[in-house]
């Protein structure tokens, strides 16, 4: 079967590989489980980034941009800082940065969603971010999610990123539960009337313009538990340890400072442990009751922040509040000319605007004018 000859509204055929090594086998089977455990899905709404196609790599894409940004605005403006950096350290010639800072301009002070530059096609691509629920609540990290051998706690050690690397093929193989799940959610689209009519019309347009589904990699999310749902408490991480190291950092340092536990002007790498053993400048050490207080509270928060750390946890009790370490998941639609660009009702937080100095046709940075 020729796999280009897709039109509108037609899908692609899916190709299915079985698992072959044991590592493999092994995920395969978690998924399995996971479906028995959290088969239900939970759509919290569209994340946007940006995808590249060079000549000659159709029908694949790379993503240059990760798919995490809350506003197609936002991915705009990662592309406008990818074309500026492109334009002052690596364009060959002139002629090439000209025509990288005209992309710039452009993103600059328009809401373009694609761009042809230096034989690069540029799009801002959207996917739906959902996770797995059942019984137990939403989704957590699965066994086989992978894991540090030895959690690293810096703050400033770095982690994977996002996407980073990732390419886009809807021809490539998937295994047989990849497969499931692709078929089970081509049809997946707003229905409910909590949705404007315009969000519901685009997304049964979206069903025949872009009818093929492709799985983004898991991210892992902190969540807080409500009354009956679950609110994101952090933004999306690649590893379930990076969303644990994010709860910590709110734990033991945004928090505290947030709910003045630690006063403004206190050192900056001073956290809860630390003043809570009277290490903080001008802290516990002081005496008296308010100091005595203030260790009390932050001694909590970091006890908390010890709980997170005494293993993989996936769940933490603090304050009356359930947090929980949650597995999302994205999909984006795919269509004969590739992947689903932002929909006329998606809404944008801000304008466009300009984010970095001018530069000169050599790549020297102009002062602001």
């Amino acid at each position: 079967m020729d796999r280009g000859d897709v039109g509108p509204g037609r899908s692609r055929p899916v190709v299915v590989r079985v698992p072959v090594e044991p590592v493999e086998a092994a995920v395969e089977a978690d998924a399995v489980d996971a479906v028995s455990r959290a088969g239900d899905v939970v759509v919290r709404g569209p994340l946007f980034g940006v995808a590249a196609q060079s000549a000659g790599d159709a029908p694949r894409w790379r993503v240059m941009v990760a798919v995490t940004a809350g506003c197609p605005q936002q991915a705009r403006d990662g592309l406008n800082s990818l074309l500026w950096f492109r334009a002052k350290d690596d364009a060959h010639d002139r002629a090439e940065r000209r025509a990288l800072l005209a992309a710039v301009a452009r993103l600059e002070s328009e809401r373009v969603d694609e761009l042809d530059v230096a034989g690069t096609r540029y799009r801002v691509v959207r996917a739906e971010e959902y996770a797995g629920a059942g019984a137990g609540g939403m989704e957590e990290p699965r066994p086989t999610d992978p894991e540090p051998p030895v959690p690293d706690w810096d703050r400033a050690a770095k982690g994977p990123e996002i996407d980073d690397g990732l390419v886009l093929d809807p021809d490539a193989p998937v295994t047989p539960t990849q497969a499931l799940e692709q078929l089970a959610l081509r049809g997946l689209c707003y229905t409910g009337a909590r949705f404007p009519e315009d969000v519901r019309a685009d997304a049964r347009r979206a069903l025949e313009t872009h009818p093929d589904v492709l799985l983004l990699p898991p991210t892992f999310t902190v969540v807080e538990q409500a009354a009956s749902s679950w609110a994101p408490v952090s933004g999306p991480h690649a590893t379930a340890h990076a969303a644990r190291k994010s709860l910590d950092f709110a734990l033991t340092w945004m928090w505290p400072r947030m709910r003045g536990h630690i006063p403004e002007g206190a050192d900056p790498h001073a956290d809860a442990r630390t003043w809570a053993a009277g290490g903080g400048r001008g802290g516990a050490t002081g005496g008296g009751a308010a100091a005595d207080r203030r260790a009390a509270e932050l001694a909590a928060y970091a006890h908390a922040a010890d709980t997170l750390r005494a293993g993989r946890v996936n769940q933490l009790e603090f304050q009356g509040a359930v947090y929980q370490i949650a597995r999302t998941r994205r999909l984006l639609r795919w269509g004969p000319d590739g992947p689903e660009g932002p929909r006329p009702s998606d809404a944008n937080s801000q304008d466009p605007t300009r984010i970095h100095l001018p530069l000169d046709e050599d790549g020297r940075v102009l002062p602001e004018d």
